[in-house]
C-alpha cells in the first residue's frame, strides 16, 4: 500500500486491506493491534506507514473510519460505509464486501488492460516492421534497380523518400513521440479527462454494449455493497452514482430517485422502470425486495454482470487479433510488391 502523502490507494490496496481488516475484526481484535498485526508481514515502507498512521489514531481513541480518513488515501464512499458499519456493529461484513466490491473491480480492470494490451503490442510491431522494410529493406532494391539500369515505382519512391525523412529525424520523432505518450498518460490520470473519454469510447458500436454491461455490473455490485452496509436509500443511489462512472448509467440513477420522490415507486420497481437490467433480472430484485434478500439478489447479478464482461472481452480480442495480423500481412505484401513485380518483369525480360 502507498503512503498517505499519496494518490489514492488502487483496487488491489484497498481490497487487499479491507480484507485483512475484516478478518481481525471478526476475530475480537482491535483495530490498533489488527495493524500491528498487519504490519508484520507488510515489506513496503509505505504500506507500513500508512499502517502505522491507521494504528496510532487507533490508540489515541479514534474510530477505524476516522483513523481511515485521516490518511486521505482512501476514497470517499469507503470511509461513509466503514462509519455505518461500527455503528450498526457490522464492521466485518461491511470490510468483508468492501473486499469483495474491490476484488471485482480490480478483475474487470485487468481484464480491460489485458484485452487492450495485445493490440497495442500488435500494432507497435507492425509500425517496426514497417519502418525496417522501408528503411533498410527497400535501399537495397533501389540498389539492385539501379545497377540493372531502371527505376523503382513511383509508389516504391515515395516510400524511400519517407524512410529518408524518417532515418534523418528519428531522434526528433523518437522525442515527440515519448512526449505525446508522457501527455496522454498525465491526461489519463484526470478524473474528467477519463471521464469524457469514457463518453466518447462508450458510443463506439463495437465496444457500446461491453461497456453497458460494465456499468450495469458496478451498479449491481455497488448496490450490494449498500444494502449489506446499511446504508438508507437515497445515500446509497447516491454513493452508486459516484461509483458507476458512466453517464448513461447515472441519468438512469436520477430518473430512480425521481419515481421514488416523485411518483412514490418502491426502490424495485423504479430499478425495474429505468431498464437498467433485463427482465429475468429485474424480476429477481422484486422477488429479493419482498423476501429480504436483495443484497443477495445484487450480489449474483454482479457475478453474472462480470462473467458477460470477460467472455466480451475475450470475444473482442479473438476478433482484434486475427484482424491486425491480415491488416500487417497486406501492409508488408504491398510494399513487397512494389518492388518485386517491376523487378520480375525486369529478370523476365532479360531473361
Amino acid at each position: 500500500m502507498k503512503s498517505s502523502k499519496q494518490k489514492k490507494l488502487s483496487n488491489e490496496e484497498i481490497a487487499s486491506f479491507c480484507r485483512q481488516t475484516a478478518m481481525i475484526v471478526e476475530a475480537g481484535i482491535t483495530p490498533a493491534e489488527g495493524m500491528d498485526i498487519i504490519l508484520q508481514d507488510t515489506l513496503s515502507e509505505e504500506g507500513r506507514a500508512l499502517l502505522i498512521e491507521i494504528r496510532d489514531s487507533c490508540r489515541i481513541g479514534d474510530h477505524l473510519y476516522q483513523a481511515i480518513e485521516r490518511t486521505g488515501v482512501f476514497p470517499d464512499y469507503v470511509v461513509r460505509l466503514i462509519m455505518l458499519g461500527e455503528e450498526s456493529g457490522t464492521t466485518d461484513t461491511v470490510l468483508e464486501s468492501l473486499a469483495e466490491y474491490y476484488e471485482r473491480e480490480a478483475e474487470i480492470a485487468y481484464n480491460i488492460r489485458s484485452a487492450i494490451s495485445y493490440p497495442l503490442i500488435m500494432i507497435a510491431m507492425m509500425f517496426v516492421i514497417i519502418f525496417v522494410l522501408i528503411v533498410k529493406v527497400l535501399p537495397i532494391f533501389r540498389q539492385v534497380f539501379t545497377q540493372l539500369g531502371t527505376e523503382m515505382t513511383p509508389f516504391a519512391e515515395r516510400l524511400m523518400n519517407i524512410g529518408s525523412a524518417m532515418s534523418r529525424y528519428a531522434i526528433a520523432v523518437t522525442v515527440i513521440l515519448a512526449l505525446i505518450v508522457g501527455i496522454a498518460i498525465l491526461l489519463f490520470r484526470i478524473r474528467s479527462v477519463r471521464k469524457y473519454l469514457r463518453l466518447r469510447f462508450s458510443n463506439f458500436p463495437i465496444i457500446h454494449e461491453l461497456y453497458d454491461n460494465i456499468a450495469a455490473g458496478r451498479f449491481a455490485s455497488s448496490m450490494y455493497l449498500a444494502f449489506t452496509s446499511g446504508m438508507d436509500t437515497f445515500h446509497t443511489l447516491e454513493m452508486v452514482r459516484e461509483l458507476v462512472e458512466n453517464s448513461k448509467m447515472e441519468k438512469k440513477i436520477d430518473y430512480i430517485k425521481h419515481e421514488i420522490l416523485e411518483n412514490s415507486s418502491n426502490m424495485a420497481e423504479a430499478i425495474s422502470d429505468a431498464e437498467i437490467f433485463s427482465n429475468l433480472y429485474s424480476r429477481m430484485i422484486t422477488v429479493g425486495f419482498r423476501s429480504g434478500n436483495v443484497d443477495v439478489v445484487m450480489k449474483q447479478i454482479a457475478e453474472a454482470y462480470e462473467g458477460v464482461t470477460e467472455r466480451k472481452l475475450r470475444k473482442m480480442v479473438s476478433i482484434i487479433e486475427p484482424t491486425l495480423v491480415i491488416i500487417l500481412s497486406l501492409i508488408v505484401g504491398v510494399i513487397l510488391l512494389s518492388v518485386l513485380l517491376p523487378l520480375m518483369g525486369i529478370m523476365s525480360s532479360i531473361g
